[in-house]
């Protein structure tokens, strides 16, 4: 069959558009190359160049797949792990050139005057404007009004800080050349100068020698701040509620919270990670308030800078004068100028904070010369806010809303814990921990072994008392007291940097009343959930959220909302916290259990039953949404995944998580963080205060059609998946999950048990497996069964599923993905994996199952979106396709042949690192792949 994204008119318009983006990757791959010939040597030059050329062959029918494959198993290792790296940087550089050529289309749009596109937070204002919501809609949407990235860990993003720094220089030099008129001699001396750091780059390991450590983890997830978020999240907040305060003063008070607010998981999810304890905790804490305050001691630095005006030329408000006054001695010298006296007070009380909060300075620090700290962030927002009105009152508004205007959003946004580290657990881990505290206080001795409403009676009766079940010399497994540990050193970090430093507790394979009450229990041994009194009701200021993810607990997910509610003890609880609830489903596991397209329906319903349990029990629901990069674990376009949201489901508030490649792709560089930021927030408005569903009345019949197909589609998943004999031996031997774990790829192990069961691997090397192996199987098994069921070439039925992909937002996101994913996939390349499975007859079942499952997805996705290009209506991807995948093809056959050779027992340091290298360079590639 053709591939039909790889028919690419040459006079078609968008490829004179993108001419551009090929002049620059010609130049960086000419510029890569000249380096590899100059650094490794004209044979290794030429094997590049040999693989190069070949991969295009093969994608233009020239020659068999197969005389490639050949070439390569003859490649020694020692000659290998240079074309592996030559591919890989190339790929990098591969996606700089796509990023900025996305700048360079989106400026020519704006400035040939045209209306600003979808996913825009122009757009957004646009819809809004012409088709106003009510009052009362927007201002219950803007209570709570909230967009938080939440940054997780991924084993495949785990890129060093020189490469990640190379990649912002090259960046830089890029659109220098790009946007500035240059003569010859300039330019020559700029590509001279991206010839240096492509060098650099070259000579720079992509990867590390050990296991990623979780603290490397952490400072990855910092560096994003540092690169893009500090600046860019401030700026876009103060942009977002400007604009709503013009439309809707009423609905937006003075007081409320800035919209964006980033999270992390990074450091506290040691859901399946032994590696994280109480002194991980406190560390990931320490650096994120370490990062913050930093930031802010280099912007009064800057300030200082900006606002040196002088006493002999403006007035002052009282406020700024007595700041000035109580600077230290070494502002003497500026007492001419009274803003610059006054952030030196600034500058000596900050520093003193980090004296207080961390035990020693950071950097831009001054001597505090005995100025107290701030207590809060609060505090210190007094004091910007009077240079604020100072400058406002004395002919200095302009400069009000500069640099001090963006600083007291940041400090407003980030406080001084920068980001909110949710904690995350299994609820069978919390069953322990509570049985062996109730045993060891002879309150149950087997409290696991209780009926599920005994439980409940129990929980609540413990939580009811301020009695503690834990004595001085009381004795625990080592789970149980690292769990301890853990949340005493939360309620530490609590007390010193506030609720937002650590707001929720998420419980994973969360199932029933017990399993959120146990949480509270021990929350309350660690001082942080507060019984009460007759008088007084309970406190916690901690979130308990349940995660529901496997598709029956995702259909069970509002009963056990509801029945948790009716525990009059939990419903004090939320009611405390102004009656928001916030739920966490988790598109991974739901998924590796039913597939894509029953995982997706059963999301969709449970989100319908949850908006209509809150509406039941008077509660606001805030649902955070546990994506993955890539479509089999939830991934794809933000701003239409959220606009296929079921009504109701957004209401002003959004949680996401941020993880792999993705983060990189989105926040590696500020403007396409702003970007990034921008879609959310613009289709976050979007989906609360517009109808953008579009079932109306029809919406029960849908939902019954999409209940039958998801079944269908789960039914057929599961027989390949589940229920054919030697499965896991094939999907074990044709894709790379046991190197996964074997390399030190991460800082978790790829399985919560030590098992080789489906259930047990975590989600992300099961996706990531796929991907690598190029089958995608997450994202697409299943589908064409349940359509080619159900519709077959019945044409009104078809019709059917047309017209809906043409009207609702959730089915052309699906079928949108879908076709994104088999796009990517290529079984002609599975094949080679496949050729690693030795068992002859479960090769030739499983691989004949995928492959007659993929035409027939093919198929079905044609007959309902009338094309056979599955990239239609996503040029970008296309353009991205047709450029950079010949450029895979050799890191797949290589990683093949390295795979071959370790498992046959070259386990050698070179071959683990070409498989790591050829791993890290499809996940490059690819962008979405975990």
């Amino acid at each position: 069959m053709t591939d039909a994204v790889s028919l690419f008119d040459p006079n078609d318009p968008e490829r004179i558009a993108t001419e551009p983006l090929r002049e620059d990757i010609r130049l960086l791959g000419r510029v890569l190359g000249d380096i590899i010939a100059e650094q490794s040597g004209k044979h290794i030059f030429d094997l590049v160049e040999h693989a190069r050329t070949e991969s295009f062959r093969v994608r233009r029918s020239e020659i068999d797949r197969a005389e490639l494959a050949d070439f390569f198993a003859n490649v020694g290792v020692d000659e290998a792990i240079p074309v592996v790296r030559a591919f890989c940087q190339f790929l990098l550089l591969a996606n700089l050139a796509e990023d900025i050529h996305t700048e360079r289309r989106r400026r020519v749009h704006v400035q040939a005057g045209e209306a600003a596109p979808d996913s825009t937070l122009a757009a957004t204002w646009r819809k809004l404007d012409e088709t106003p919501p009510e009052a009362e809609r927007v201002a219950a949407a803007l209570v709570g009004a909230l967009v938080a990235p939440v940054i997780t860990a991924h084993p495949t993003e785990t890129r060093r800080r020189s490469v990640f720094e190379a990649q912002g220089r090259i960046t830089e030099l890029m659109r220098y050349l790009d946007r500035t008129a240059l003569d010859e001699s300039e330019r020559e001396e700029t590509v001279a100068e991206l010839r240096r750091h492509v060098t650099a780059l070259w000579q720079t390991a992509i990867t590390r020698l050990s296991r990623v450590r979780i603290q490397d983890e952490i400072e990855m997830g910092l560096r994003y701040y540092q690169a893009s978020l500090l600046e860019m999240i401030p700026k876009l907040n103060l942009a977002v509620d400007r604009e709503l305060r013009e439309r809707w003063p009423d609905a937006r008070p003075a007081s409320a919270e800035p919209i964006v607010r980033p999270g992390s998981w990074i450091g506290g999810d040691r859901d399946g990670n032994p590696n994280i304890d109480a002194s991980v905790v406190v560390r990931a804490s320490h650096r994120a308030t370490a990062v913050v305050l930093e930031h802010y001691l280099n912007e009064l630095v800057l300030l200082q800078d900006e606002l040196a005006m002088s006493r002999r030329l403006v007035a002052v408000s009282d406020a700024v004068a007595q700041l000035a006054a109580q600077a230290g001695p070494s502002s003497e010298w500026r007492a001419d100028e009274p803003y610059r006296q006054a952030l030196y007070r600034l500058r000596a009380r900050l520093s003193a904070s980090a004296l207080y909060l961390l035990g020693g300075p950071v950097e831009h620090s001054s001597d505090p010369e005995g100025a107290p700290p701030y207590a809060t962030p609060e505090e210190f927002l007094v004091d910007l806010d009077a240079l604020d009105a100072s400058l406002r009152e004395h002919h200095g508004t302009m400069l009000a809303d500069g640099r001090l205007a963006v600083l007291r959003e940041a400090v407003a946004t980030f406080g001084f814990h920068l980001q909110s580290l949710d904690l995350r657990q299994n609820s069978e881990v919390h069953e322990q921990v509570v049985a062996e505290l109730l045993s060891w206080a002879g309150a149950c001795r087997d409290y696991a072994e209780l009926a599920e409403d005994e439980k409940v009676r129990l929980l609540t009766a413990e939580l009811s008392t301020r009695r503690p079940l834990i004595g001085p010399h009381a004795v625990f497994s080592e789970v149980a007291a690292k769990e301890l540990g853990i949340n005493r050193a939360a309620a530490t970090i609590i007390r010193a940097l506030g609720p937002a430093a650590i707001p929720n507790y998420i419980i994973s394979m969360c199932t029933s009343v017990s399993d959120m009450l146990e949480v509270l229990l021990l929350l309350k041994e660690a001082g942080i959930y507060d019984p009460g009194s007759p008088d007084e009701p309970p406190t916690c200021p901690m979130n308990v959220v349940p995660l529901f993810e496997t598709i029956e607990d995702l259909r069970q997910s509002a009963t056990t909302l509801v029945a948790t509610l009716e525990v009059p003890l939990y419903r004090e609880l939320v009611a405390g916290k102004g009656m928001l609830q916030e739920v966490m489903l988790g598109y991974s596991d739901s998924n590796k259990d039913g597939g894509y397209l029953a995982a997706n329906w059963a999301l969709y319903r449970a989100e319908l039953d949850l908006v209509e349990a809150a509406r039941a029990t008077g509660i606001r629901l805030r649902l955070f949404h546990g994506r993955g990069g890539t479509v089999g674990r939830g991934g794809g376009p933000s701003y239409s995944a959220i606009l296929a949201q079921p009504p109701g489901a957004v209401a002003g508030s959004l949680r996401l998580t941020e993880q792999g490649e993705i983060i990189a792709a989105k926040y590696a560089e500020p403007r396409r963080a702003y970007r990034n930021l921008e879609i959310l927030v613009a289709a976050t408005l979007e989906a609360s205060l517009l109808d953008v569903e579009g079932l109306g009345e029809e919406a029960e019949e849908v939902y019954a059609l999409f209940d039958d197909l998801a079944e269908r589609a789960r039914v057929a998943y599961s027989a390949l998946v589940h229920e054919t004999p030697g499965f896991v031996e094939y999907f074990l031997a044709s894709t790379p999950v046991s190197e996964i774990g074997a390399l030190n790829i991460g800082s978790r192990p790829a399985s919560r048990k030590p098992t080789a069961s489906i259930r047990d691997l975590r989600a992300i090397p099961w996706v990531l497996a796929w991907s690598q192996s190029r089958v995608m199987l997450p994202g697409w098994y299943g589908v064409g069964t349940a359509f080619e069921e159900w519709a077959g070439d019945d044409p009104a039925k078809l019709g059917k599923l047309r017209e809906l992909n043409e009207r609702w937002p959730f089915f052309r996101a699906v079928l949108s993905n879908l076709a994104q994913v088999l796009a990517k996939s290529d079984l002609g390349l599975a094949a080679r994996y496949a050729e690693l499975v030795p068992d002859v007859s479960v090769r030739e079942q499983v691989f004949g199952a995928i492959q007659d499952e993929h035409a027939r997805t093919l198929k079905m996705h044609a007959a309902i979106t009338g094309t056979n290009d599955l990239l239609a209506d996503n040029a970008a991807l296309k353009r991205s396709v047709y450029n950079r995948f010949p450029y895979l093809e050799p890191l797949n056959h290589l990683q093949v042949e390295f795979l071959r050779r370790y498992r046959a027992g070259d386990q050698s340091e070179r071959v683990r690192l070409g498989i790591h290298l050829t791993m890290n360079g499809l996940a490059t590639a690819l962008r979405n792949s975990g």
